[in-house]
């Protein structure tokens, strides 16, 4: 059972298809661990081994894929965000700490700049585009001071990946996740979608994320299954990858999802003609179920719903594959690390009860670096908090009510911001909606909502709250609906409740 991305890296049978790109050539698994063997060795070349951080700022596409697995086992993985301004690489680059920073060669990032100035070593990747897709190597001969450094391949206990959580009110933490961590999480994902080497993913997140970093990329190469990796998410040309790559899965965030959904009135003839896809993956945030039914509608096959996050090296939960009960509105059942339920004292909750989501598994992550008030608050008895609120029914499957810092609290009533989403999602006129809380003078927040309308289609204000208030209690109801052509989201394409009444404007309208 492989414990390390290394060990990962030895599934695939040597001719295998691994890392391509639509439109190039496809790297092989043998071509993939001589390219690992060449970046262990450059690197510790450099003196730069197991347990150093090396800074990752690359474009999505094969050479990040193959840059992180590569380097992940020889040293420690910091995949950054590459649209990030100077002033945010200065912070994760100064919080990090890394003794190299990798960048494409010729690629005009302000990372470079910050690097120098915190004297980071900047390391150049250059591509090979006339060599399959992904391959590259480093540019570090004659690199002043470099001390090389017996290293070889990192071991399970040894750090592969640090990722800042993507906290929206405080101070971003650094979660570090193991080799063993990861190759745990990549076995769970394949076990659960049963992934074999006639697997082809169509990857679309970012891979600057967990989710596309494990559950594409790391799922797929622990399967001996091939990843053809896109250079990030772009609907209009979706149905031409589909064509280009012949995928048998994806995997995306409900936003992307929609976007698809929204292109596919234009790629009729496209999707007459049918797909290989056995099933669509959706994680990272809620789905809601009636974009589940037009997604399977549109495809023809099963949508897979399941939940993740950094700390758990991203999956928990999954809807499993038919035969089995996939459950509209649940995140299925648990999918690799232990799942139950908490109250605030600590004690776990029986079946049906709502409380805290909490976690424990060869998955998830020993604890935050250098953060003992936010381990105190994070661990109870063994298990890790995740912060949301849920359920389990008399089956095991888990529904998600919210997470606990979007909860709505109106006046002491406690609203599920989800609860609300659902049920606007309804209304023939809604393609999207967000529920989130607004401040209010006397109740502390009130309910208030974002939607996007389909096309050709209209809806006031007074009729979405109409429609909400003949489902649900008075005190669901939003109190104010804005219309607009796209809701603010993050760098990953998930939507953000905490801070939106800001974006939008809506603080200063508190009443």
């Amino acid at each position: 059972m492989p414990s390390t991305i290394w060990e990962v890296l030895a599934a695939g049978a040597p001719e295998a298809r691994a890392i391509g790109a639509p439109g190039r050539p496809w790297l092989t698994y043998d071509g993939l661990r001589v390219l690992a063997s060449e970046t262990i060795r450059a690197l510790n070349g450099i003196g730069i081994g197991r347990g150093d951080r090396v800074a990752i700022v690359l474009p999505n596409g094969p050479e990040m894929a193959t840059g992180f697995v590569s380097i992940a086992c020889a040293a420690t993985a910091a995949p950054l965000n590459p649209s990030y301004r100077a002033e945010e690489f200065e912070f994760y680059l100064t919080d990090l700490s890394p003794k190299a920073l990798v960048v494409k060669a010729g690629d005009d990032t302000p990372a470079r700049a910050v690097a120098e100035r915190l004297g980071v070593a900047v390391v150049e990747l250059v591509p090979d585009e006339a060599a399959p897709a992904g391959t590259y190597r480093l540019a570090v001969e004659g690199r002043p001071g470099a001390n090389p450094r017996a290293g070889g391949p990192a071991q399970g206990d040894d750090v592969a990946l640090v990722l800042h959580t993507s906290g929206t009110t405080a101070r971003p933490k650094i979660v570090p996740l193991s080799n063993a961590n990861l190759a745990a999480s990549a076995r769970h994902i394949g076990a659960t979608l049963g992934l074999g080497s006639g697997d082809t993913c169509l990857n679309i997140m970012p891979l600057f994320h967990i989710h596309g970093l494990i559950a594409a990329v790391l799922s797929s190469l622990g399967a001996g299954a091939a990843v053809s990796c896109t250079p990030g998410f772009n609907a209009l040309k979706f149905f031409s990858w589909l064509d280009d790559v012949d995928p048998t899965w994806y995997t995306a965030v409900p936003t992307m999802h929609q976007a698809i959904l929204g292109r596919a009135g234009h790629n009729a003839e496209r999707l007459a003609k049918g797909t290989r896809l056995r099933f669509i993956r959706s994680s990272s945030a809620s789905l809601p179920p009636q974009v589940m039914a037009e997604l399977e509608k549109t495809f023809g096959c099963p949508v897979v719903e399941a939940y993740g996050m950094t700390e758990a090296s991203h999956q928990m939960a999954s809807n499993p594959l038919p035969p089995r009960a996939r459950k509209p509105g649940s995140v299925g059942i648990a999918a690799g690390p232990e799942i139950a339920i908490m109250d605030e004292e600590g004690h776990l909750l029986p079946q049906g009860e709502i409380g805290e989501v909490v976690i424990r598994g060869p998955n998830v992550t020993g604890g935050y670096e250098s953060n003992p008030d936010a381990n105190l608050k994070a661990f109870a008895g063994g298990w890790f908090r995740t912060g949301d609120q849920g359920r389990l029914d008399e089956e095991g499957y888990l529904f998600l009510t919210g997470r606990l810092k979007e909860l709505i609290n109106r006046g002491g009533e406690k609203i599920s911001p989800l609860e609300v989403d659902t049920v606007i999602m309804d209304h023939p006129a809604v393609a999207q909606v967000v529920t989130f809380a607004m401040p209010h003078a006397k109740l502390g927040e009130e309910v208030a909502a974002v939607a996007v309308l389909r096309d050709g289609m209209q809806a006031t204000e007074a009729e979405i709250r109409a429609f909400v208030a003949a489902r649900l209690a008075d005190f669901k109801v939003p109190r104010r609906v804005l219309f607009v052509s796209e809701i603010p989201k993050g760098a990953t394409g998930k939507l953000q409740r905490v801070g939106l009444a800001q974006k939008l404007g809506l603080v200063d309208q508190a009443a």
